[in-house]
């Protein structure tokens, strides 16, 4: 390849001192959008006046003035807030969020009950399911307890030969260990009552929030409902939050706000 020609008219040098004014005429451009787009703070404190191209940590605690490159002004920022103004900050919106969630919950678990127990008819039958189980529980155990009352009479027929004598090892464990299984099969009969009667109570209780459901009643507007297939969400754990840390980059380096 030949040597490089320069353009009839236009010599070399002044190619150079072309591209040296158009470099620095960006640089000055970019320089001037970055000014402007930063604005220029300012803030008085003590009788002496503070400007700086960034907030002003020395008058956090006042307004300060945003100007443009013009003097105009652009904005005011408000003072920092305390700690304590932070803190009651953050938990109202902690408690703004946890309402948020509640509401999203409960018109979630509503939906998911409206698309379980589309009619009355599907919720009887959930119940009587789960009563199923528990009477079946029922009826083991009382049988179990009519075996053992059966046995024991057996023992207390033995119990007659042996009037006013101490009763043989054998058959005095015999007793205990009866008596020992009644007690547990009637205590268990009776929790399993109780089992009972709290399951329809619930029932009952998600019935009457389905009836509203049933009848039109906007998902979610009634609350959380209380019954066996409504689980309530937890919100979630929101970590504290830390104080922001200053970069360490090129801007970090520059001058510290200049009072007058």
């Amino acid at each position: 390849m030949g040597p490089e020609r320069s353009t009839p008219g236009t010599p070399p040098l002044a190619k150079l001192v072309f591209g040296v004014v158009m470099a620095g005429a960006c640089a000055l451009a970019s320089a001037q959008a970055k000014v402007s787009g930063g604005g220029i703070y300012t803030c008085e404190v003590n009788g002496k006046r503070f400007t700086w191209d960034r907030p002003i940590p020395e008058c956090s605690d006042r307004p300060q003035k945003v100007l443009n490159p013009d003097g105009s002004l652009r904005m005011i920022l408000p003072p920092s807030m305390t700690a304590d103004e932070r803190a009651e900050a953050e938990a109202r919106e902690r408690a703004e969020m946890a309402e948020r969630v509640a509401k999203q919950d409960a018109i979630r678990r509503d939906r998911n009950l409206m698309a379980r127990f589309p009619k009355p008819e599907v919720h009887d039958k959930a119940r009587k399911a789960a009563l199923d189980d528990v009477d079946t529980s029922i009826r083991l155990s009382q049988a179990r307890v009519k075996l053992l009352e059966a046995e024991r009479k057996k023992l207390d027929d033995e119990v007659e030969f042996y009037p006013g004598k101490p009763l043989p090892s054998k058959l005095k464990s015999a007793i205990d260990a009866n008596e020992a299984a009644l007690a547990a099969q009637r205590n268990l009969i009776q929790n399993q009552e109780a089992e009972r009667v709290r399951i329809n109570a619930n029932y009952d209780a998600e019935r009457q929030h389905l009836e509203q459901l049933w009848s039109g009643v906007p998902a979610g507007s009634m609350g959380a409902a209380s019954g066996p297939n409504s689980a309530p969400m937890q919100p979630p754990s929101r970590p504290p939050s830390k104080p922001l840390v200053a970069s360490k980059g090129p801007d970090a380096a520059a001058s510290k706000p200049v009072a007058r």
